[in-house]
């Protein structure tokens, strides 16, 4: 549950960003959205680089409760259909609750800073929108605890049913 909550907390951020890059002001006024989308269309580029970044790494939370977070999937090159070190993938797990701690945490001052290029409306709509960010962070936390849980589990059962195989002796 937890894993596809967090998915549906970046999803806010990313619609509104995306918003932005179609050109509605979305609580910006019209100076403040160009100063934020600029023009050409290196602007644009990057929020939806930075949005698709985003929502792909909300996504994959998921994986800590799936089964391509045990294997990885058939389509990868170099490592499709291989067990994944469990090790590595918790250790790239709490990376992530350690930068998006970093990351999001800050936003909760959000509303005690003026940002001159939106209007007060905005302001408030925009600080709601990011503040579901703010519990990204601790839920990935959750789900890893429970993946590396889940794993150290698998682990020692594989290894009782290792030791206890016929033909072996201890």
């Amino acid at each position: 549950m937890a894993a596809h909550a967090v998915s549906l907390l970046a999803l806010p951020s990313c619609l509104w960003r995306l918003g932005l890059v179609c050109g509605f002001p979305l609580g910006h006024t019209p100076e403040g959205l160009e100063n934020l989308v600029g023009p050409g269309l290196t602007g644009p580029i990057y929020m939806v680089t930075l949005t698709v970044a985003q929502e792909g790494a909300a996504l994959l939370t998921l994986g800590l409760v799936s089964r391509w977070g045990q294997i990885a999937p058939q389509w990868m090159p170099w490592i499709g259909g291989r067990r994944l070190n469990p090790k590595l993938v918790a250790s790239a797990a709490w990376t992530g609750v350690v930068i998006l701690a970093a990351l999001w945490t800050p936003f909760v001052f959000w509303w005690a800073i003026p940002h001159p290029d939106m209007t007060p409306a905005g302001h408030v709509a925009v600080g709601f929108l990011y503040l579901p960010l703010i519990g990204w962070a601790p839920l990935l936390a959750a789900v890893t605890v429970s993946y590396c849980r889940r794993s150290r589990r698998a682990q020692i059962s594989s290894a009782e049913a290792g030791s206890s195989a016929p033909g072996r002796t201890t």
